[in-house]
């Protein structure tokens, strides 16, 4: 067997570079890169190792691991996140960092990932596995465990971890990993830890190691058992649900799922991650689902007879904290090809498959079943009743400041269908889950499992890589990022990295001083916004609650960074002028870089309510008058809740 000489970094890198998706779907099959790139900051622990065999790559073929810089560790991962979700899990990027800091700064982009069911490889380096030098700069020392380092903190947040601490387990760690990322009911985060002393060390690698590979991405189909059953449940309903999660975009089934609801007319409502499943003005589209869900979809959850689950894990803001369902025989069906999600809510009847085979399978059992013309009739008149809410709250006009839903109705107007908008924390992705009207399975972003504030700027750029490679020098999609300032400022660096390469990303920077979001659940539980504003202190009496507005330039901050941007001064024609200023960036050549819109809102106007809920504890004894009536108001919704358990609570007919 013929083998090369190399370093392990080395070898990381050439067989990275080597790596292949492979997919079929509908009898079309496709092949891509697995790892089209390398995000990489440097510093002692990788500038040696992984930061050398970059650079020789570079030189010898820069077509085998692009190299791209980062300001931020964090941000990296989660540009490789945004570039994974848009590429429906096939491609996704790997992340070296140095050690110490520069690996630890990688542990909420690894518990984000994870969390998202989204593939993401982390090459955090480590402490000398020799401990020739010992404690080295930046090592975390434990009396009780010298093996321990701040490596070790991924365990718990990734779908696998390794250290490499011999040359020779690399070709373990690497296949192993590569397994997870490929598994779509297993993915997420994969770190595999290099100590510095390991990656600069020589071994001899297998040319057939570094040979290309290709990783199947199994879709597995249902059993027939199953689908049976599910069909004679959905027969016999008299008010079922669908309720479409990620797993019906990962699992490329948006054709498959309207078709079903077409052919049934059971109504279907969706998760964040499920957004784009159907088009929002499809007849039996009802809209998101659950705490940040809109009234039609809610309505007809707590009558529902058979929720039918399709990729969806039954987040508690899906569940509206488990009182969404309130009919006494609600059964669940649950098609998902996790099992930890196809067995949730003690389902008698999960089953576990990919989400195109397995509706493509219902839809052939349930043959010309449909739902009752009063169920029918019903999903219209709700669906009627929310369209014109949201008209309504998009048609707001204020002066001098204007509400985030007129803001929101402003760029969904200005965008086009296949645009799309990206979002993460604060209380812009619960409006835009109510709201935004979404026509193509990939024109809505919003990363909602971990709801990481910071997330926007950076998942962005990752979308719009992805989309900037989707278009291959035709007409691409335009990436919108909505932010407020509260995340912006978490990192907003990231706006360098696409003043550096050029990349087009349209950011409408949402200015309202705080909080919003913390802001408005504050006053809900009668704790009057403490510590959600953005002011200056009041020393006598130590807050922050009265003072002045800071006098913080959004705007100016991201023009220092290299951004082009446009200002909406507040008045009687903000959205007017937001929506031309929208359509302008989207005029913009490809190339010109990242474009900020800043424009200033009212926190205190809340989107239309869910008539929903969601369970965050009150105090259950307060000096506060506000929250002794805030406690009773969580008592009252509290004894609504359900367990959901799979069968009929005791007492229950």
């Amino acid at each position: 067997m013929s083998t090369r000489t190399m370093t392990v970094a080395q070898a990381v890198v050439e067989f990275l570079g080597r790596q292949y998706t492979v997919d079929t779907v509908g009898g079309q099959s496709y092949r891509e890169r697995l790892i089209p790139g390398m995000f990489g900051i440097f510093g002692h622990g990788n500038v040696a190792g992984v930061g050398q065999a970059l650079k020789q790559y570079q030189a010898a073929d820069p077509t085998l691991m692009p190299y791209y810089q980062g300001r931020n560790e964090q941000a990296q991962s989660h540009q490789a996140v945004g570039y994974a979700r848009h590429t429906r899990r096939r491609q996704t990027y790997a992340v070296t960092t140095s050690i110490g800091p520069g690996s630890s700064n990688l542990l909420t982009g690894a518990a984000l990932a994870t969390s998202n069911r989204l593939p993401v490889l982390l090459l955090p380096s480590d402490t000398f596995a020799t401990r020739a030098a010992d404690p080295v700069l930046q090592q975390l020392e434990h009396p009780h465990g010298y093996d321990i380092t701040v490596n070790d903190a991924f365990r718990p947040l990734s779908k696998y971890f390794d250290r490499v601490t011999r040359p020779e387990q690399l070709f373990s760690a690497l296949t192993h990993g590569l397994r997870v990322l490929t598994d779509p009911a297993e993915t997420g985060a994969v770190t595999i830890s290099l100590p510095q002393d390991v990656q600069a060390e020589t071994m001899e690698v297998p040319e057939e190691f570094l040979a290309e590979r290709d990783w199947r991405i199994r879709r597995p189909a249902p059993e027939a058992q199953d689908i049976a059953e599910a069909a004679r449940r959905l027969r016999a309903a008299r008010n079922p649900l669908i309720i479409a999660g990620g797993g019906v975009l990962y699992g490329f089934a948006t054709e498959q799922l309207r078709a079903f609801a077409e052919a049934t007319g059971i109504p279907v409502g969706w998760t964040q991650a499920g957004v784009g499943s159907l088009a929002w003005d499809h007849p039996q589209a009802v809209g998101a689902i659950g705490s940040t869900g809109t009234t039609a979809a809610n309505a007809l959850a707590a009558e529902a007879d058979l929720i039918v689950g399709i990729g969806t894990r039954y987040e508690d803001f899906t569940t509206a904290s488990r009182t969404a369902f309130q009919n006494p025989a609600v059964e669940f069906i649950n098609l998902n090809v996790a099992a930890i999600d196809a067995y949730k809510h003690g389902t008698s009847l999960p089953i576990v498959a990919d989400a195109r085979k397995g509706l493509e399978a219902l839809q052939e059992a349930v043959g010309g079943a449909r739902v009752s013309a009063t169920v029918t009739q019903q999903v219209a008149e709700e669906k009627a009743r929310w369209d014109a809410t949201v008209d309504a709250a998009f048609a707001e006009r204020y002066s001098p400041l204007v509400s985030q839903n007129a803001i929101i109705g402003a760029a969904n107007r200005a965008m086009d269908p296949r645009d799309v908008v990206v979002c993460a924390a604060g209380s812009l992705p619960g409006d835009l889950h109510k709201m935004w009207r979404v026509a193509d399975p990939y024109g809505y972003h919003v990363e909602y499992a971990y709801s990481c504030m910071g997330y926007e700027i950076a998942g962005g750029l990752g979308v719009k890589r992805a989309a900037v490679a989707e278009a291959d020098g035709q007409d691409g999609r335009d990436v919108v990022v909505m932010v407020g300032d509260g995340s912006y400022l978490m990192m907003h660096t990231e706006l360098v990295t696409a003043v550096a390469e050029g990349l087009k990303l349209i950011v409408v920077l949402i200015q309202n001083h705080g909080y919003a979001s913390i802001g408005a659940l504050s006053e809900s539980l009668g704790s009057q916004r403490f510590g959600t504003k953005y002011r200056t202190l009041d020393a006598a009496r130590h807050t922050f609650d009265d003072g002045a507005t800071l006098p913080v330039d959004l705007a100016t901050n991201a023009e220092s960074l290299g951004a082009t941007v446009y200002r909406i001064e507040p008045g009687e024609t903000v959205i007017e002028e937001l929506e031309a200023a929208i359509q302008r960036a989207k005029a913009a050549p490809e190339g010109s870089g990242p474009i900020v819109i800043h424009v200033e809102s009212d926190p205190l106007i809340d989107a239309p309510s869910s008539e929903s809920w969601w369970d965050v504890p009150v105090s259950a004894v307060s000096a506060l008058e506000s929250t002794q009536q805030a406690f009773q108001t969580y008592t009252d919704h509290k004894s609504r809740q359900r367990p959901l358990l799979g069968g009929r609570a005791p007492g229950e007919a």
